[in-house]
């Protein structure tokens, strides 16, 4: 390289870095920096843990509302377990987004930004979607299963709030599998 006068042959530069005077190098280290994989990680990493803390919310307040209707009814205890379950499977929308997003992970030399940031808004949506429907189901089922011990009837409008707060984490799901799918490359 030569410096004359704290300038820079720019020329020089590139012929030392093995670039070509081409848009096409510039456009490739552009697209394709080393960066671009940290975004579809944080995509994966995003799906999974709001997921995982939306499914832990709903299992632990839904938690507490199945202990207090088992002390004064405790027959409903089978009955009081379905918030539960529909929490865990929040879990499992994060976790199918993570896989189907980690099969897609490359060196940055086969990996390029946008596909980085398409994976990013993949997770984040699977993943808060995941937060917000698991907030949901706790809620509901907390409440729910504790009125259910003092009016059975409440039982079917309980399950069908449920199914509407679970619907929430299908929404992110589907977000989630829709942006996996689009060829961005």
């Amino acid at each position: 390289l030569r410096m004359d006068n704290n300038t820079l042959d720019v020329a020089d530069l590139m012929e030392s870095l093995k670039l070509k005077e081409s848009s096409e190098a510039l456009t490739r280290i552009d697209r394709y920096p080393p960066y671009a994989p940290f975004y579809g990680i944080m995509g994966v990493v995003c799906s999974s843990v709001f997921s995982s803390f939306g499914a832990a919310y709903g299992t632990a307040v839904s938690g507490t509302g199945i202990s207090a209707t088992a002390v004064v009814r405790p027959e409903l205890i089978m009955k009081s377990i379905i918030p539960v379950v529909m929490a865990g499977i929040i879990a499992i929308y994060g976790l199918v987004v993570s896989v189907l997003l980690s099969g897609e992970l490359a060196p940055s030399t086969h990996y390029s930004l946008p596909t980085g940031y398409v994976h990013l808004g993949a997770g984040v949506a699977t993943g808060l979607c995941g937060l917000a429907a698991g907030y949901a189901v706790g809620e509901v089922g907390d409440i729910g299963v504790r009125h259910i011990s003092e009016q059975p009837r409440l039982f079917i409008g309980m399950i069908l709030i449920l199914i509407f707060a679970e619907v929430l984490g299908l929404y992110g799901l589907i977000i989630g599998i829709y942006l996996y799918t689009v060829n961005i490359r």
